[in-house]
């Protein structure tokens, strides 16, 4: 009797993951590793847990060549979406960077136009210039005075943002060619994820160790609630839900990781940032609802 409604409500589902990885920015700020130590253990951990569920629905099946190569791909693009953004966490914390990197909805539609032929509807295309001067308010509006340390972390943050939208596209080509679960695909995306970020350790000579307690179940935390269970409530959900309504229900996620970076952290935040809170995430929500059509 529990279960039953549960099942009927995707909205919910996406809500719940949603929530769950507004906090992945947190776990990051918490963890007192690198950041690329905080994006490898959370793949590193997810994996694991990806591959408890995978076993559990007996879903391991024998892959093709363009299969692996294409999974690779994805999990190479989405090793640069995390180092980059754990970077950009730590140059302008987790609330900035989340929101910067939701910019990918930009992307995207800038490759159905340029690629694949769509044109920009009006809605879209005023997203853009909604969404830079949201960006300007929350850092100040002047650039030239701003550290440059904070102009960094908002480069890696467009940079997280491309780096995001070449890992959506491979995942969604990864599930429209495969056959089997979400799980297994997140799955070995995870370990081939940990693997780049596991080796660019090694090559810098970052550490491995986790400090104490507090990090390691920081780091569990970022692997079993954003990469797992927030990723799969998500993927599993939003096929059933129009995409307007998708659109306004993730805006959950960067509202809420700058609601807990102020919260958390204590981030300075004054009206004129939180206007431009607004801004942003209403272009943000324009770019994903206002999507381009046929030519």
């Amino acid at each position: 009797m529990i279960r039953t409604p549960f099942r009927q409500l995707p909205i919910f589902r996406v809500l719940c993951g949603a929530f769950l990885i507004s906090f992945s920015g947190i776990f990051v700020k918490l963890a007192d590793v690198s950041p690329t130590a905080s994006a490898f253990y959370r793949v590193f951990f997810g994996a694991i847990f990806l591959f408890a569920a995978t076993a559990w629905c007996n879903d391991f099946r024998k892959l093709s060549r363009f299969e692996t190569g294409l999974i690779i791909f994805c999990g190479f693009v989405f090793a640069l979406d995390l180092f980059f953004w754990h970077e950009s966490i730590m140059y302008i914390g987790p609330g900035l960077a989340t929101l910067i990197g939701n910019f990918q909805v930009f992307f995207l539609a800038a490759i159905g136009i340029l690629v694949l032929g769509e044109r920009g509807r009006p809605r879209f295309l005023a997203a853009i210039p909604l969404a830079i001067i949201g960006l300007l308010l929350i850092v100040g509006g002047n650039w030239n005075t701003l550290e440059s340390s904070y102009k960094t972390g908002i480069y890696f943050g467009l940079l997280t943002a491309v780096c995001y939208t070449a890992f959506l596209l491979s995942l969604r080509k990864i599930q429209t060619d495969q056959k089997h679960s979400l799980f297994s695909s997140l799955l070995i995306v995870s370990a081939s994820c940990a693997v780049f970020l596991g080796t660019r350790m090694l090559q810098t000579g970052d550490s491995f160790l986790i400090p104490n307690g507090k990090s390691l179940l920081a780091l569990l935390g970022l692997g079993l609630f954003s990469q797992t269970i927030g990723w799969v409530l998500i993927a599993n959900a939003m096929p059933k839900i129009r995409a307007s309504i998708t659109g306004l229900v993730l805006l959950l996620q960067p509202a809420l990781a700058f609601i807990w970076d102020v919260l958390i952290f204590d981030r300075p935040t004054d009206i004129v940032n939180w206007t431009g809170v607004l801004l942003t995430l209403a272009a943000i929500y324009m770019g994903l609802t206002g999507k381009a059509g046929k030519t």
